[in-house]
């Protein structure tokens, strides 16, 4: 018997169905990269793009997610809050399933109430702990709050230096005040007196009168949280006018690029550090000669950052089965990812439900113009 009219349509149409479903498999997943890659966030933002990059270059290599090739746009800020509000905009209406950036708390406070109208995953490296105190379903930290990250610095100054008083000097932005704050209030849950609180200007180039009042305080120590330009700044003139206490940080200040800017003025600084290409994992070492083969270049924090995101937004996505903002917000929110099950992630860690990270950290000191790990701490909350 032939088959009818009715029937070869409906046949046809099943046809056109599958073919279409088949074709939206294939699709690219869009994802954007909203960072600093010009302007005072440079060094910050570049290296978080890196990250990102040779993390989404492997994982296309390896077949993509769930079968899906990811397609990566990138978006300069210029270091610019309202710069970056209309670059995640623009890549909202593109059609992007993710946003990684931007890095500085400043501009990611800013863009992140667009990619949460939009119900997309938006991954930073800011650090202020402000970010995730807002109530962002969707924002998602690659680096410790800092509410997180001071506690360590303060128990290493009262503990092991023990220091009783300190001589604080911040960058005057979201990052430096939340930072500053941060670690003001753990100076005084151990009794450590703040001697001198000295803010320092984004751009800033001239440190003299900064340090002056540092050694003015005669505090026992100077902790020092800027950026990476104006870190390496201040450890020049520190020693140019011949500091000789202890200098500890929080990240920032030991990081690659703040070394490579500040030469033998950055020997002898030490204090924690989230992430460190010098970390004793496997892991991570790995992941260190792959990013400077391939960008000529010694990844710092914010390369590590860049990495660890996009591999656990595959993971998250690969949990989800679904690339939906919603489902793979889900996915990460109060979730634990192993770095055995998903080796890109480089180390264990667990998201809680405000979208903070808590995993292994580091103390480290800059010893010959490189970061030495001096003892691996564990992560705040048992698992």
């Amino acid at each position: 018997m032939k088959p009818t009219a009715t029937k070869l349509f409906a046949a046809a149409l099943a046809c056109a169905g599958a073919l279409a479903a088949n074709a939206s498999l294939a699709q690219a997943i869009k994802v954007a990269q909203v960072l600093e890659l010009s302007g005072g966030g440079t060094t910050a933002g570049t290296m978080y793009r890196n990250g990102v990059k040779l993390a989404m270059n492997e994982i296309n290599a390896a077949g993509g997610i769930m079968g899906r090739k990811v397609e990566v746009s990138e978006m300069d800020t210029q270091s610019q809050p309202a710069v970056a509000k209309a670059m995640t905009i623009k890549a909202i209406d593109d059609g992007v399933s993710a946003i990684f950036g931007p890095v500085f708390s400043g501009s990611i406070l800013v863009s992140m109430t667009e990619s949460q109208k939009a119900s997309i995953p938006n991954f930073t490296g800011g650090e202020a702990a402000n970010l995730t105190a807002q109530g962002n379903p969707f924002l998602f930290r690659s680096s410790f709050n800092q509410a997180m990250g001071m506690p360590k610095v303060a128990n290493y100054l009262a503990n092991d230096l023990k220091v009783k008083s300190v001589a604080v000097v911040f960058i005057n932005n979201d990052f430096g005040k939340g930072g500053r704050d941060a670690i003001i209030k753990e100076l005084g849950a151990r009794n450590i007196k703040v001697a001198a609180d000295i803010s320092a200007d984004p751009g800033q180039v001239d440190f003299s009168s900064t340090v002056l009042r540092a050694k003015q305080a005669n505090a026992d120590a100077v902790f020092a949280y800027l950026n990476e330009e104006e870190s390496a700044r201040l450890l020049r003139e520190l020693r140019k006018q011949g500091y000789d206490k202890p200098i500890v940080g929080e990240t920032t200040i030991m990081g690659a690029k703040v070394i490579e800017l500040a030469g033998s003025a950055a020997n002898g600084v030490r204090g924690h550090v989230g992430l460190t290409a010098e970390a004793p994992t496997a892991s991570i070492q790995a992941f260190a000669q792959k990013f400077e083969k391939e960008f000529k270049t010694k990844s710092d924090h914010n390369g590590i950052k860049g990495y660890f995101s996009a591999y656990v937004y595959k993971a998250a996505v690969e949990k989800a089965k679904s690339t939906d903002g919603k489902a793979v917000a889900a996915a990460l929110k109060n979730s634990c990812f192993s770095a055995k099950q998903f080796p890109g992630v480089l180390m264990d860690v667990c998201f809680d439900d405000k979208g903070d990270i808590d995993r292994e950290s580091f103390l480290v000191e800059v010893k010959e113009g490189k970061q030495i790990v001096t003892a691996t701490l564990p992560p705040l909350t048992k698992r």
